[in-house]
Order: C-alpha cells, then sequence, then structure tokens
C-alpha cells in the first residue's frame, strides 16, 4: 500500500511540475514552439535515465523507484517510459521492435490526438 502512496504523491508533484515549467517557459520565452513540453520530456527521460542508472545500487529503496520512476516521471511526462521502453528493445538489438515502438507512439499518437478532435466536432 506504501508504494500506491508514493506513486500518488510523485505523480502529483510531477503533474504540477510538468503544469508549471510548461506555462511559465512560453511566458518567459514568448513562443509558439512547446519549449515548454520539449524540456519536459527532456528532464524526465534525464531523471529516469539517472534512476535507472542507480536502480542496481543495494542501498536504493523500492519505495524510490514508485516515487520517483513510476510516480514523478508518470506525471510528469510519460515520454521518459517511451524512451527508455525504446532505448532497451535498441540495447536488446531489437531494431524493428524498437523503430516499431517509436512509429506508434509518436505517429499513431498524433493521429489518435486528430482523431480524438474530430470526433468533437
Amino acid at each position: 500500500m506504501n508504494n500506491y502512496l508514493f506513486i500518488f504523491l510523485g505523480g502529483g508533484i510531477g503533474s504540477v511540475a510538468r503544469y508549471f515549467i510548461g506555462k511559465n517557459t512560453h511566458l518567459l520565452l514568448n513562443t509558439t514552439f512547446p519549449i515548454g513540453t520539449l524540456a519536459v520530456n527532456i528532464i524526465a527521460s534525464l531523471i529516469l535515465g539517472i534512476y535507472i542508472g542507480y536502480e542496481t545500487s543495494p542501498n536504493l529503496n523500492t519505495s524510490y523507484r514508485a516515487l520517483v520512476a513510476i510516480g514523478f516521471c508518470g506525471g510528469f511526462s510519460t515520454f521518459s517510459t517511451f524512451s527508455n521502453d525504446t532505448l532497451q528493445l535498441i540495447y536488446k538489438s531489437q531494431w524493428q521492435e524498437a523503430f516499431l515502438n517509436i512509429f506508434l507512439n509518436v505517429f499513431v499518437c498524433i493521429l489518435a490526438t486528430f482523431v480524438g478532435i474530430l470526433f468533437t466536432k
């Protein structure tokens, strides 16, 4: 049950951080390019990468995985999980699966968003 609480807390913090960075980056830089989203995706991917690098440490509490990797990074940006999943496929030389994962997550999700918008019109 503790892990659910850590995921909940991390997800909430990550979601608020994503909103704050996204909103304030646009105001600060005065640009139409979604630099806030890009920044969030890069930061979340970096945090998840650092976590995964330390994950094999015997001193790492499993609650940190729930708080940081699943909760915070999941609430902050699921792109970090997508990036890690793709990297794991590449490490295993599963190139077709890696490219399929990239294609489906990028192009099909853009298409799904477009279709969702069409449903509302």
